[in-house]
Parts: structure tokens; sequence; C-alpha cells
């Protein structure tokens, strides 16, 4: 019942949920934690959230949560597209620093899975975008960190075509990868 595919990256799964059409429309279970261990993905979903972006060209990024409120994401678009990107940054990691990038939008109704222990971030393709995500911990502002969009040691190519992206000032000033102290160490459990 659902389509799952590791990314470069393998910890990183485009998840894709089967739709049931007809003249009226169609179905889909879009998140079914059987359907999901079966697949091996056990998670314990604590809370969902939703963004809206009314402007292309909004990044949201590079955050993650510190232990002990480390989140698991499982991102998906209600409407328009997004470039959904995740960082690797468990120290001792082999792609440590690398990136994995996956274009979602409602229209292809995929889904990205983001473990614990990698820095996410997502950039609005469309205007009017809307995010949906479920996570495994709730917020905590006192663990709430984020990694510069633009870090030259990550080299992310974002899809910005000579623009400066609509950032939040807490993204604005983000410090780069080598500037923060990781809490994830490969191999470890990131919670």
């Amino acid at each position: 019942m659902l389509d799952v595919r590791k990314l470069d990256i393998p910890e990183i799964l485009e998840i894709v949920p089967r739709r049931f059409g007809d003249d009226r429309g169609f179905f889909s279970e879009t998140f079914n934690r059987a359907r999901l261990g079966e697949n091996g993905i056990e998670i314990d979903w604590m809370q969902d959230n939703q963004s809206y972006s009314a402007e292309a060209f909004t990044l949201r990024g590079l955050h993650y949560q510190e232990p002990p409120f480390a989140q698991d994401k499982l991102v998906r678009v209600l409407r328009g597209r997004i470039l959904d990107v995740a960082v690797d940054i468990r120290e001792g990691s082999p792609t440590f620093a690398r990136w994995v990038a996956l274009e979602l939008s409602a229209d292809a109704f995929n889904q990205i899975l983001v473990p614990a222990g990698f820095a996410h971030g997502f950039l609005t393709l469309e205007p009017d975008t809307e995010v949906f995500y479920k996570v495994s911990a709730p917020y905590s502002g006192a663990h709430d960190r984020s990694i510069r969009f633009d870090d030259p040691d990550i080299a992310i190519s974002w899809p910005l075509r000579g623009r400066h992206p609509v950032l939040s000032a807490k993204d604005e000033a983000a410090p780069r990868l080598a500037d923060i102290r990781t809490p994830f160490r490969f191999g470890e459990n990131a919670k």
C-alpha cells in the first residue's frame, strides 16, 4: 500500500501512499502506523504541524532540535511544491555534511521521512504553498537550532534562480555547520 524508496543518503526515505480515484476524486491513507511498520518505520509520532508560505522562494530551515527533543519528520505538501532538503549532521557519519533533496508536491503526492540527526529545510517553488508534517517530539524552544541555508561547506543547490529567499530573522542569522557542536553521533540513537 506504500511505495518506499531510499534516497542517496539511505536513512532518508521517499514514501508515496496509494491513491484510489474515481469520478468524485480520490481517497488515500496518507498515514498508517501498521503499513509504515511493515516497511521498517516504527516511530511514535507526537505532533502534527502545518505551514503556509504566501510567496514562492520562501525558505524554512535548516532546522533541528537537540536531544531529548530531537525530531523525526514525515513531510508532505498539501498545496503547491517544495524542494525538501536533509543534511546529515551526525558526527562520524560517512555522509556527514552531505545533503539530499527531493521535490515534494501536492500533485506527486509524495512524502519524505527525515530522521533525527539531520538538519531539515525546504524552499517553496510556488506561491501559496502548504506543508504538513508529523514530528516524533514536541517543539522545544530551548532545544531548537538552525544552520545557515547557504553554508558553503554544505553547498546546497537551492533553485533560487538568482533570487534571495524569503527568510525568517532566525534563519538569516543561523550559524554555519562548522560553528556548531552537533549533539548527534553516527550509530547512536538520536533521541
